[in-house]
């Protein structure tokens, strides 16, 4: 039982304030602005984009800046701010081979045609902290490099030529969108990567890192992973062609997974899928493990029980602003709820030592 409560309405307006000099802090240190976190966070800013469903690096910075860095926090504020905002239309899929690409590495093919570009990444660092960064100190002017504009194939495309990879099966012409329908299960493939999409980074993390341990049998190779900038068009009627409305960067991760065959598909390789606004590569790959283990069934695989095989489970749990929203109602007054718990105790507890007193008397 929930019930309403009334009163208390200076205590929270003191904590609303209480909060917002928190949010500030010592203010004889300058105020981080919501550009400096949009241009110098924006791995940040890139995660809250593609789990709060919003391409707007402003608004997401800002939402940072609200919530004192909880990128939880910011992605609710995101979502809740997507819910006000109408919609005129649908855009077309985005065509990812013609992307203006920062990054293009593959794990499978040394000669990747097109080249690989490493462009920013971890990956070579040596994880040292950098004090310069603490001293304000100056870093080195990057090197110039120009965006490849022509187009990329993907190197998936390569495979398909000898027949060695699953071949896809049509989706639907309009797919469902999870933002505007609930999630219901068996759910379609790209309900699925929809959801994964918008899934808690370290919870989909933690489902790919269990498929490589085994809980699965999802031995994958990066076949690609791309990133970098894409065209946005929509579909005008009165013009009666598609116009460009915008650009985005995305993330881009295709696995490959060999695949011993079964009763209705013969040995061959499979494939993974992630695609993830900004750069958020590790929630791509992941991404992508995740989607090949959900798909056992269509390739008419064994079920070996794994976590990540579970589509309800995965699903039904990756969304960390459900999962924060039934967490964190419990720390709201339940009362009435807890006395009847107690009394129920202290009813246990007596009719207990009466049992007791009554088998010492006897």
């Amino acid at each position: 039982m929930y019930v309403a409560v009334k009163g208390g309405e200076r205590a929270i307006d003191n904590a609303h304030a209480w909060l917002a000099e928190e949010r500030r802090g010592d203010t004889s240190v300058p105020e981080l602005s919501v550009a400096q976190i949009r241009t110098q966070m924006t791995l940040a800013v890139n995660r809250v984009m593609a789990e709060g469903s919003l391409y707007d690096p402003d608004l997401a910075a800002l939402a940072i800046k609200q919530a004192r860095g909880d990128l939880i926090e910011a992605i609710f504020l995101i979502r809740a701010y997507r819910t006000t905002l109408p919609r005129f239309g649908g855009s077309n899929p985005i065509d990812t081979e013609d992307m203006a690409c920062d990054r293009r590495v593959s794990a499978t093919f040394k000669d990747a045609p097109g080249g690989q570009v490493l462009g920013p990444t971890f990956d070579y660092t040596h994880r040292l902290l950098d004090f310069k960064l603490a001293a304000d100190g100056e870093v080195g002017d990057a090197p110039v490099v120009a965006h490849n504009q022509t187009a990329t194939p993907h190197i998936m495309s390569f495979l398909d030529r000898e027949n060695l990879i699953q071949s896809e099966p049509t989706g639907a012409d309009i797919p469902d969108d999870l933002t505007r329908t609930p999630l219901e299960l068996p759910a379609s493939r790209a309900l699925r990567l929809q959801s994964l999409t918008r899934g808690d980074e370290g919870f989909i993390l933690g489902m790919a890192y269990s498929t490589q341990r085994g809980y699965a049998r999802n031995h994958a190779f990066v076949a690609e992973l791309r990133i970098g900038a894409v065209a946005v068009e929509m579909d005008i009627p009165e013009l009666g062609f598609a116009i460009e409305i915008g650009e985005i960067t995305v993330t881009e991760c295709e696995t490959v997974n060999q695949f011993q065959g079964s009763k209705t598909q013969p040995p061959q390789f499979t494939r993974g899928y992630g695609l993830v606004f900004g750069m958020t590569e590790r929630k791509a790959i992941s991404m992508a493990l995740v989607d090949r283990a959900l798909r056992w069934k269509e390739l008419g695989e064994d079920n070996l029980g794994a976590p990540a095989q579970d589509e309800e489970f995965v699903l039904y749990h990756s969304d960390n602003i459900q999962a924060t929203g039934f967490l964190e109602h419990i720390k709201l007054p339940h009362y009435v709820d807890f006395q009847s718990e107690l009394e129920l105790i202290r009813k246990l507890r007596r009719e207990a030592q009466d049992n007791i007193s009554r088998e010492a008397a006897q």
